[in-house]
């Protein structure tokens, strides 16, 4: 594409002094950079090897391998989702019950934590009891097909 340009417009164009005139004018072809389409195409390639990324991650995943146990604070939050929707019916929104129950936590003393805390650390020592003999299974290549459930699974 050719354009008239005059100096003021493009830096990068060489224009002689011949070229003032409107009869002699000179053409200059403007060249766009590739840094935008570069930049683009790096941008895709990131993405392709993110999502590469996640597909090796999904597959690396061993459904026999426990799950960790939730924390203190979510065995409370499904303690208070019950009673602060029995006290607010009308608020069905996940946002407000989670600040709710944030500001909550927040403001109960570590005596009442106790309770939660108490849970979580039983569980926990579950799941590390769990681990222990994934990880000893998976040393001695012992595969076995179980249908009982862990119990820190709910």
């Amino acid at each position: 594409m050719a354009k008239k340009t005059k100096p003021s417009q493009n830096k990068n164009a060489v224009v002689s002094p011949a070229s003032t005139s409107t009869s002699s004018s000179k053409l200059v072809l403007k060249v766009k950079s590739n840094e935008g389409m570069r930049r683009s195409v790096r941008q895709t390639k990131s993405r392709e090897t993110t999502r590469a990324k996640q597909k090796k991650n999904k597959q690396k995943i061993d459904a026999k391998k426990p799950k960790k146990p939730p924390t203190a604070f979510f065995y409370f939050l499904v303690d208070f989702r019950k009673e602060f929707q029995d006290q607010n019916p009308d608020v069905k929104s996940m946002r407000d019950i989670g600040k709710a129950c944030g500001d909550k936590w927040k403001t109960m003393t570590y005596e009442e934590k106790v309770k939660y805390y108490d849970i979580a650390t039983e569980k926990r020592a579950e799941f590390d009891r769990a681990m222990t003999e994934y990880n000893k299974k998976m040393e001695n290549g012992d595969f076995e097909e179980t249908d009982e459930e862990s119990e820190y699974d709910e």
